[in-house]
C-alpha cells in the first residue's frame, strides 16, 4: 500500500448531481405516481429502472387520469426528459399503445417522442414471453393448484432469457435488421421447443417489430453515457422512479411471489448504471394501510367488513390486471425491513383519508410464531403463513382529512398515527397524501 502525504491534485471526485429515488415499501400499489408526479415538477430527467408493463402508476393532472405501465410518470412534465434504463424490459407494443391512449385522455402526453429517451442495453419482451407467462402460469395451477399471480405481460420469461443469455436487446433492434431477425428466430425457436403448443407468427411479428424499429431509433441512446453526463455536468435534479416495491424485490421479496426484478434501491445502480455514491435521497412511499395483489402470505389481512371499507373507499383495483386487491391493517414489521434493505431518507405516507371513517385503527408491531416472538421478517414463506400479528390499537378520527393542507390541518388522531409510524420506524414522514391529486399531497417538512 502506498500513501501520500498530499493528494494528488485531482483530489477525490465529488459528485456533482446525485438521484432522488421513489420507491415503494410494500407490495406495489403504494402512490408511488402522485409522488414521483409531485417531485418531477421540478426535475429535469426522470428515470425508469427495472420491471416493465407489470407496473401500473396512476397520475391525476388537471382532473385527467393517466396510467402509465413502461412510461416513467415524470413524462407530464414538458421540461424534463424521460428515460427508460436498462433494467427496464420494454414491450414494444405496449409502449406506444401506452402512449396512444394516454394521449386520448388530456393533454399531458403531448410530445412525449421528443422527451423520452431508452437505453440500448435494455432487454426486449416479444409477444411470444407473453404467451409463455400465460402457459407457466397455467402449468403452475395445474401442477402445484397455485399460481405465482403474475401479470402475464411476458416479463418474467423476458427477465428469463435475459439470464439465459439468448434475449434480444434494443441496441440489436436499431442496427442490422437482418441480425436482430436471425437472433429473433432463434429465440423463438427456442421457445418453440420449451412449449411446443405455443402459438408464434414469427414472420407477423418481425414486420411489426420493423415498423417499430424506425420509431424506436430517434428515442435511443447510449445510456451508461446518458446517465453518467447527467450526473456529472450542470446542476440537474435527477429522478428514480421504482416499480413494483420491496417486498416484490426479486432477492428481499416474498419469495416465489415477487417480481423478477430488484426493486430495491440496489436496482437503481445496476438499471441505470449509477454508481452508489450517486444516489441521494430515498424516498419510501406506504400506503397507510396494506394492499397486495393476487397470491402470497399476507399477515395482516383483514378478510372481512374492515377489508371490503378498505377495498371500497380506496377502489383498491390493480392499474395493470384491474384486479381486486386484498386489503388490510398498516404492517410496520413489513416496512420496518424495506427500510433495512433500502434505507429510507423520509416516507411519503399516501392514503391517510380512506381510514377517516374508522373509530379504531390497528397497526401490526410484532410478528409472533407459535408463541414466540419473531426477531425478523422471515425469508420462508411457509413460516410468514404462520405468524400471529401483534396489534397496536389507534384511536381513529372519523371525520374527513380530504380539505387539509397542512399537518395542523389534520384532527389530532390523525396526527397522533403518523407520529406513532415515524416512531416505531425512526424515519421522518415527509408526504401525506389525503386524495388523488398531487395537491392533495400536505407536505410537513
Amino acid at each position: 500500500m502506498i500513501f501520500r502525504e498530499t493528494p494528488p491534485s485531482c483530489g477525490e471526485a465529488e459528485p456533482q448531481n446525485k438521484v432522488t429515488v421513489v420507491l415503494g415499501a410494500q407490495w406495489g400499489d403504494e402512490g408511488k405516481g402522485k409522488v414521483v408526479d409531485l417531485l418531477a415538477m421540478d426535475a429535469d430527467i426522470v428515470c425508469r429502472c427495472q420491471g416493465g408493463n407489470n407496473a401500473g402508476h396512476t397520475v391525476v393532472v388537471d382532473s385527467v387520469e393517466y396510467d402509465f405501465h413502461l412510461l416513467p410518470s415524470g413524462v407530464l412534465n414538458k421540461k424534463a426528459v424521460s428515460f427508460i434504463g436498462n433494467g427496464v424490459v420494454i414491450h414494444l407494443p405496449g409502449l406506444f399503445d401506452e402512449a396512444a391512449k394516454n394521449l386520448q385522455k388530456g393533454k399531458g402526453l403531448q410530445g412525449w417522442e421528443e422527451r423520452l429517451k431508452i437505453s440500448d442495453r435494455a432487454h426486449i419482451v416479444f409477444n411470444f414471453h407473453q404467451a409463455v407467462d400465460g402457459i407457466q402460469e397455467q402449468q403452475r395451477q395445474q401442477q402445484e393448484g397455485k399460481n405465482l399471480g403474475t401479470t402475464k405481460k411476458g416479463i418474467g420469461p423476458a427477465y428469463s432469457s435475459k439470464a439465459a443469455r439468448n434475449g434480444i436487446r434494443v441496441c440489436d433492434l436499431v442496427s442490422d435488421f437482418k441480425v436482430f431477425q436471425d437472433k429473433f428466430r432463434m429465440l423463438a425457436e427456442h421457445f418453440l421447443t420449451m412449449y411446443p403448443n405455443l402459438n408464434i407468427d414469427i414472420d407477423g411479428e418481425l414486420e411489426q417489430l420493423k415498423g417499430y424499429a424506425e420509431r424506436l431509433r430517434p428515442l435511443v441512446t447510449d445510456g451508461v453515457y446518458f446517465m453518467h453526463k447527467a450526473l456529472n455536468g450542470p446542476s440537474k435534479k435527477i429522478l428514480v422512479e421504482g416499480a413494483n416495491a420491496a417486498l416484490l424485490d426479486i432477492d428481499f421479496g416474498t419469495y416465489p411471489f415477487v417480481t423478477s426484478s430488484n426493486c430495491t434501491v440496489g436496482g437503481v445502480c445496476t438499471g441505470l448504471g449509477v454508481p452508489p455514491s450517486y444516489v441521494g435521497r430515498v424516498y419510501g412511499v406506504v400506503k397507510a394501510y396494506t394492499t397486495r395483489v393476487g397470491v402470497g402470505a399476507f399477515p395482516t389481512e383483514q378478510d372481512n367488513e374492515t377489508g371490503d371499507l378498505l377495498q371500497t373507499r380506496g377502489r383498491e383495483f390493480g392499474v395493470t390486471t384491474g384486479r381486486r386487491r386484498r386489503c388490510g391493517w398498516l404492517d410496520l414489521i413489513l416496512v420496518r425491513y424495506a427500510h433495512m434493505v433500502n434505507g429510507f431518507s423520509a416516507i411519503a405516507l399516501t392514503k391517510l383519508d380512506i381510514l377517516d371513517t374508522l373509530p379504531e385503527i390497528k397497526v401490526g408491531v410484532a410478528y409472533n410464531v407459535d408463541g414466540k416472538p419473531l426477531p425478523s421478517f422471515p425469508a420462508n414463506m411457509d413460516v410468514l403463513t404462520r405468524v400471529s400479528v401483534e396489534y397496536k390499537t389507534l384511536p381513529g378520527w372519523c371525520c374527513s382529512t380530504e380539505a387539509a393542507r397542512s399537518f395542523e390541518d389534520l384532527p389530532s388522531q390523525a396526527q397522533s398515527y403518523i407520529r406513532f409510524i415515524e416512531d416505531f420506524l425512526q424515519v421522518p414522514v415527509k408526504w401525506v397524501g389525503v386524495g388523488k391529486s398531487r395537491e392533495s399531497m400536505i407536505k410537513l417538512f
